[in-house]
């Protein structure tokens, strides 16, 4: 029955991922100083269409020129994990 629930789970939202980016940028009155703005947003992998816009909007808006931009994402749904447990704990 778990394999079922997943394949469907996947079905229905299939590449959409946790998506974290680390934005380093310049900052406008001294370039030779880094500044790092945090970026969280659920998006669709692997093309990231939300973090696209908002580095085009970043770079049309803000003042901080870009320096790099690392992006992690987790998937949002996994294969449930069953484990047991190694004892007993009983109370009353």
């Amino acid at each position: 029955m778990l394999d079922s629930l997943d394949r469907f789970v996947k079905l229905q939202i299939p590449d959409w991922h946790l998506t974290t980016a680390e934005i380093l940028y310049h900052m406008p009155d001294n370039h030779a100083l880094l500044q790092t703005f945090i970026w969280q947003k659920v998006d669709l992998a692997p093309s990231f269409p939300e973090l696209s816009r908002f580095l085009a909007f970043w770079q049309r808006e803000i003042e901080g020129p870009l320096h790099s931009v690392r992006v992690a994402s987790a998937a949002l749904t996994r294969p449930a994990e069953l484990r047991y447990a190694g004892g007993e704990f009983r109370l009353h």
